[in-house]
Order: C-alpha cells, then structure tokens, then sequence
C-alpha cells in the first residue's frame, strides 16, 4: 500500500497553528477590559436579597494559569458608585454609618498569595481595605479561556461589621444580615492583545 505524504506546505501551516494554540492558553492575562468586567453583591435585608453592584473600579491583574502562584491582582473599588436600583438606599450607604464614601472613597483588595485548588479552580488571598480597616479575605475563582482572553469568574463572603459597615442601628443582623456575597467577573488579555 503506497503511503501518502503530507504536503510540506500543510505541514508547516499545522505546526504554526499548534503553536499559536499553545502560547494562548499558556498566557499571561494583564490588561482588563473594564467595559465588560463588573462587580456585584448580594445582601439580606430582613431575610431579604438585595442585589447590588459597583459601577466604577480599577482591577490591575497579572495571571498566567500555568503559573499561579506568581500571580498578582490590586482591585480597587470606588465605593460611591455602588447602585442598588434604589438612589435612597444608595445615598445611605454612602453616609457615615455605612461606607462613609467622603473619608474612605475606595475599598481595596490586594492578592498577596494566589494557588491552584484541586478542582481546577484558584484561590487569591490577601487584604482587603475598607474604611481604613484591613483583614484578609479568600477569594475563589475560575478561568475561562474565550477569544483572545479569559474571564476570571469569582467571589467571596464579606463581613461587613469587622469593617463597620453599617453602624449603630445597623448593626443588628436581623435587620442587615451581616455576611454578603461579593461576586466578580473579569475579563483580561494578554498584555498587547485586543480587548
């Protein structure tokens, strides 16, 4: 039986395309798109899910899959754009007993340590800043390669009383639950790639 051989030119054309498929998924993510990046929350009030989100944020990330534990991410939250659906209770928690957005404009996370978990997903550790009040927090996330980027998809439960989040009255859990889901989804290419 007479084999047939690859044309070289075809040949060549399959490497090169390998080859570009490995350097994508071997990545390292640093620019994030903020136009389809977004932050939400959610909270109980009165047993009660609000959903929330934070319009503005600044997210500074260094993330290579296949080396996680180099990573880096410095998020920093402008705390007087949080939207609610609801401008009353938005102007509220800008007041002092809640964010005090006047003395302290952002929170801020900064992963110190960031690790592979066994199921695939990863896990950033680090402080966060919030009313000149830092304590660490674990976030879990997961990476999805899509186009010429991936979406880092995650969250973590916030306490908000070691941070005085909602103060005096508010500081009773049966009104204000005092843990709240804090969801975020980035998306972030390769650092000269297009957005």
């Amino acid at each position: 039986m007479k084999q047939r051989r690859i044309p070289a030119r075809l040949a060549f054309t399959g490497l090169i395309a390998l080859a570009a498929l490995g350097s994508a998924q071997a990545a390292e993510f640093t620019q994030v798109a903020s136009d389809k990046s977004q932050i939400t929350f959610v909270s109980k009030q009165m047993n009660v899910p609000v959903d929330g989100r934070f319009k503005h944020f600044a997210a500074q990330v260094k993330f290579d899959p296949a080396k996680p534990e180099a990573g880096q991410a410095r998020i920093e939250v402008d705390l007087a754009s949080i939207d609610t659906g609801n401008s009353e209770a938005d102007g509220e928690v800008k007041g002092k007993s809640w964010f005090n957005t006047s003395a302290f404009p952002k929170a801020v996370f900064t992963a110190s340590s960031v690790k592979k978990l066994a199921d695939g997903r990863f896990e950033a550790r680090g402080p966060l800043s919030i009313k000149g009040i830092s304590r660490d927090v674990v976030a879990v996330f997961a990476v999805r390669n899509e186009g010429a980027g991936a979406w880092f998809d995650g969250g973590f439960t916030l306490q908000r009383l070691p941070y005085k989040i909602g103060e005096g009255s508010w500081s009773d859990t049966s009104v204000v639950a005092d843990d709240v889901q804090v969801k975020f989804k980035f998306y972030a290419t390769a650092g000269g790639a297009k957005k």
